[in-house]
């Protein structure tokens, strides 16, 4: 296997340059009054392009998975090498002009996560993990909060799009609002990962992701020093897309309690 680090260069400057294309989607679309739904499309479609392009350029051996067009890489049908992508995590909040929305690429081999990157190009933040190497926010290393507690957290949630009363993620969200210090939705998983990672949140959790959302994410979370594990406490597999993460490993234990406290309670 090639040394983790050598992926780093061509994994941030694809985000970075994808970061730059969706920002110019914006522009061109104010310009031309284009409709949300084909402003998303075009954007999506073009930086997931882009990024496919650099990264198998550099390496055409490498598999891709991407959320648009994700049938041309099936999950039964993986390679040694796998690059996860994430054009655009943050879709609504791009389309209506809420600057919370990031470029998220990981690589993968056998089973391990190796690289990840979750590029924020409205603030130019670049979130960077090399298995084994830390995290780094533009060259800075990361480090997870140490809060312990649910009463004195700040918690991350993530919904599906589509939301029933009696949902799991509403009866999960009831058991920890009232427990912990403030919660917030910000609508693009890796950006919430990402800041747990640099200790902006003390914890989070979801039931309904993809692993393109979250792939690079728990990554870094992982090498900042955190906590992250499937919602029974076992250990996470990114292709469920349900996860628990915590700063500390007393706090991922209160939380786990919880959501499973939620999981057994009657709708």
């Amino acid at each position: 296997m090639m040394e983790p680090a050598s992926f780093r260069p061509v994994c941030e400057h694809a985000a970075r340059s994808a970061g730059e294309s969706l920002l110019a989607w914006r522009s061109k679309a104010a310009a031309r009054e284009k409709g949300p739904k084909d402003l998303v499309t075009e954007a999506d479609l073009a930086s997931q392009q882009l990024i496919r392009r650099m990264l198998l350029e550099a390496h055409p051996d490498h598999g891709f998975l991407g959320e648009e067009q994700s049938s041309e890489a099936p999950l039964h049908d993986r390679r040694e090498y796998q690059w996860i992508v994430d054009p655009l995590d943050g879709t609504t909040n791009y389309v209506h002009g809420l600057p919370h929305y990031a470029v998220s690429i990981a690589l993968e081999h056998g089973g391990q996560l190796l690289v990840g990157t979750v590029y924020d190009p409205v603030t130019q933040e670049c979130f960077t993990a090399v298995r084994g190497q830390g995290a780094y926010l533009n060259g800075q290393p990361l480090r997870v909060s140490q809060t312990a507690s649910m009463q004195q957290a700040l918690v991350a949630v993530s919904f599906p799009t589509v939301v029933q009363r009696d949902a799991l993620e509403v009866r999960q969200f009831l058991e920890v609002l009232p427990a912990c210090r403030a919660m917030r939705r910000l609508g693009c998983s890796s950006l919430n990962l990402a800041y747990l990672a640099a200790g902006r949140f003390d914890a989070y959790w979801a039931a309904s992701t993809k692993v393109w959302d979250i792939a690079a994410g728990v990554l870094l979370v992982q090498e900042a020093g955190g906590q992250v594990s499937g919602l029974d406490g076992g250990p996470l597999d990114v292709y469920q897309g349900h996860f628990a993460a915590a700063a500390t490993p007393e706090l991922h234990a209160e939380l786990l309690e919880m959501l499973q406290r939620a999981g057994r309670a009657k709708s």
